[in-house]
């Protein structure tokens, strides 16, 4: 049985995370990262839905999805190939040296019909984020009554904020700015229509905005770090699912961001000792 009576849709993004230095790929993306860390977290159904190229990489991508469990019934192959980013690591933490635009994802949008958003009200919450190419349907699954999340990562700008906020529920971002600074970002962030806003701060931990009140959550230790890759997909991932679990079994809603908060802070903690976002390397030529 699961541990969370949570179902939950990664819409959008799958990559290999390609590590140069060592010729080793990993599974990744923003959205496929939140489809295995639902499963490690343990939610009831985690599936997701997007568009995968026809090369080896889709196809490592795909078997690897398989094997953690996850559903993709509503995907689809494309003829292209499939999105890949290259990532090197400098003590631990990963940084980004190139990547191809999503591949044929990236030329080829998904386009949400009356069978997809069918499929999409059976679950609790859709999560989605800037580099997913998926900005045109929030409006559609707004409209399906889904909560939307959305990660706005560190690189997004005023003009898109607006654009996306008003159909977007629970609203994430990386933020490096002092306290008073990321206190206006967020309060921007609530004020532009999410009704709960996270900004991810690294060591510093993170904090939550519901538009009365700041929640300010330390980052919990790491034993010894081996890849931050995934950190901040996990720590969304993990609180998504422990406040919506709280919120359906009717806690009240500042003590369920609290300790959904504390939980999503320790499970990020325990990813940043994992090869890759979650795992599952090959090696490559």
């Amino acid at each position: 049985m699961a541990e969370h009576n949570v179902s939950i849709l990664g819409f959008g993004d799958n990559v290999v995370d390609q590590y140069d230095h060592i010729k080793t790929m990993y599974p990744g993306g923003n959205c496929v990262n939140l489809c295995a860390y639902a499963k490690m977290f343990g939610v009831e159904r985690s599936a997701y839905m997007g568009y995968f190229g026809n090369d080896a990489n889709a196809e490592y991508v795909i078997d690897v999805l398989g094997k953690v469990g996850i559903e993709t019934v509503k995907c689809e192959q494309l003829e292209g190939e499939n999105g890949w980013s290259r990532v090197s690591l400098v003590d631990g933490d990963r940084v980004f040296v190139g990547w191809n635009d999503g591949g044929i994802r990236g030329k080829t949008p998904f386009v949400l019909d009356r069978f997809d958003l069918e499929y999409i009200r059976q679950f609790d919450l859709v999560h989605t984020g800037n580099y997913c190419f998926t900005e045109k349907e929030l409006h559609k699954i707004r409209e399906a009554g889904v909560p939307v999340s959305f990660d706005f990562s560190d690189d997004s700008t005023q003009e898109y904020y607006k654009a996306i906020l008003p159909d977007v529920t629970y609203a994430f971002c990386s933020f490096d700015g002092d306290d008073e600074a990321v206190r206006a970002h967020l309060k921007m962030m609530v004020d532009g229509g999410a009704k709960l806003a996270t900004a991810s701060r690294g060591s510093k931990g993170c904090i939550l905005y519901d538009g009365q009140k700041y929640y300010e959550q330390p980052a919990v230790p790491i034993e010894k770090v081996v890849d931050t890759m995934g950190a901040g997909d996990s720590l969304i991932t993990s609180f998504l699912i422990g406040y919506t679990d709280r919120m359906k079994k009717g806690m009240e809603q500042p003590a369920a961001i609290r300790e959904s908060l504390a939980d999503a802070a320790a499970f990020a903690s325990g990813i940043c000792g994992i090869e890759g976002a979650f795992g599952y390397g090959t090696s490559y030529q």
